[in-house]
């Protein structure tokens, strides 16, 4: 990683930054020959920060919905787009940038409402480095340059993450302000909604995208987990303190949402936003190796086992293990063990594969109350280790099917109207999971 001298603007602010976020500046801030142009305050309450790879067509849509907010918010939001690509990306990639920073230095009165800003991570000497470059990257660049131009006298400013290609709702600013103000949580997902596709097929196809990711989080709810939330990057905001006591973005060039979200988790939670809502597009994409673009793409080439849904089993096995760890904080780690396997052989396969009779000792060693306990036992088996134990159950006795094999099923065990149809099953879990007009 490489660390860069702190904003010149960070000595005259530093008597009024938490130690928290000097310390985060100081030791974790990626900021490399990057900064910040289009304005110079530093009293923002909370900035708005926009990835942009090769998104001229889109970004400026975005920016016009995000304007469609009050104006006294939006006086008082930095709305910062990273403008970016690595070094080895396309000439057209690379023309299309330059377009974008044009267009954005220009000013003009569609962008007259917001307090418009951009880091230049795309002109020569300015790209984003081959390797290790990505959304993930992009996104810290942009939080961490943000940091140093929020105003940390009246709390703890916002950190928002949004996508090029994602429209916002005029309410969008007021309900993050709104969820902030009552929720001490330090991280939130914001509900979404996908656009509709350009054609009938493409519909059918981001329909069944995202079916199966409110599925796997309806799942996950009913099982118990404390990871049961949409992982969505351009769907996603924090407290200012809450990102630098997580320690920052990750580098991740995909997927960078998903471990961002359960670090944040971790360290101080995730609550659901309620009140908006984000559309984002239902595009077709290379870009990254999994996500809605690839799953896109790999649905409309008819790519053989595209898009296939967990069945009930994994989240049924999931369910009875997270309620006996949660029962079991005075037990030994080999007789736990040994009772899971009333539960799954191959949960208890999983958890000799992943050494739980020494981790759990180990717990127990830490944690006197159980309540602590539990928490240091949800740290491990976190978001990624139940993603892994789905596998694993998918990959043995619970192979994952098409939809209408395994999607009513799932229902009636978390008991809802086992529907029928993937667009009617969709639009009964946006109505559960947005608990809102979409």
């Amino acid at each position: 990683m490489t660390l860069a001298a702190p904003d010149p603007g960070m000595k005259q602010l530093s008597a009024m930054i938490p130690s928290r976020i000097e310390k985060y500046l100081a030791s974790r801030a990626f900021t490399g020959p990057w900064a910040i142009a289009g304005t110079a305050r530093k009293d923002f309450d909370g900035a708005v920060v926009i990835p942009s790879l090769a998104e001229r067509g889109l970004l400026f849509s975005t920016l016009h919905s995000l304007a469609q907010n009050p104006k006294e918010l939006l006086s008082r939001f930095l709305v910062l787009a990273v403008v970016n690509h690595r070094e080895d990306a396309s000439s057209s990639e690379k023309a299309d940038n330059r377009e974008t920073l044009k267009r954005l230095s220009a000013g003009g009165a569609d962008l007259a409402a917001l307090q418009i800003a951009w880091v230049d991570a795309a002109s020569p000497g300015l790209e984003l480095p081959g390797k290790g470059g990505g959304v993930g990257l992009a996104r810290k660049v942009g939080f961490d340059l943000a940091l140093n131009r929020l105003d940390y006298d009246k709390g703890s400013p916002l950190l928002i993450s949004l996508d090029a290609d994602t429209i916002v709702r005029p309410d969008y600013l007021p309900a993050i302000v709104a969820h902030f103000r009552k929720d001490q949580t330090p991280g939130a997902v914001i509900p979404f909604c996908h656009q509709p596709g350009a054609n009938p097929e493409e519909d059918r196809a981001i329909h069944r995208y995202e079916l199966f990711l409110r599925t796997y989080v309806l799942g996950l709810e009913r099982a118990a987990s404390p990871y049961a939330f949409q992982t969505v990057g351009s769907a996603m905001a924090c407290t200012a303190e809450g990102y630098a006591r997580m320690g920052g973005m990750n580098q991740r060039g995909a997927g960078e949402d998903f471990y961002f979200l359960q670090h944040l988790a971790k360290t101080g939670g995730v609550s659901r936003l309620k009140g908006t809502v984000v559309y984002p597009s239902a595009r077709t994409s290379h870009r990254v190796p999994f996500g809605t673009g690839r799953s896109m793409t790999d649905l409309l080439s008819r790519k053989e086992g595209a898009v296939l849904f967990y069945r009930v089993e994994c989240f049924q096995i999931l369910a009875d293990w997270l309620a006996l760890a949660g029962q079991s904080p005075d037990r030994e780690g080999k007789k736990l063990l040994e009772k899971t396997l009333s539960i799954s052989s191959y949960l208890y396969d999983f958890l000799i594969e992943n050494r739980f009779e020494i981790v759990w000792q180990k717990l127990q060693r830490n944690f006197r109350d159980s309540r602590n306990l539990l928490k240091g036992f949800h740290d491990w088996f976190d978001g990624l280790k139940t993603m892994k134990f789905i596998h694993h159950l998918s990959a043995g006795p619970y192979a994952r099917e098409d939809p209408e094999l395994v999607v009513p099923d799932l229902l009636r065990w978390a008991g809802l109207e086992a529907v029928e149809g993937t667009d009617s099953q969709l639009e009964l879990l946006r109505k559960v999971q947005i608990g809102e007009a979409y």
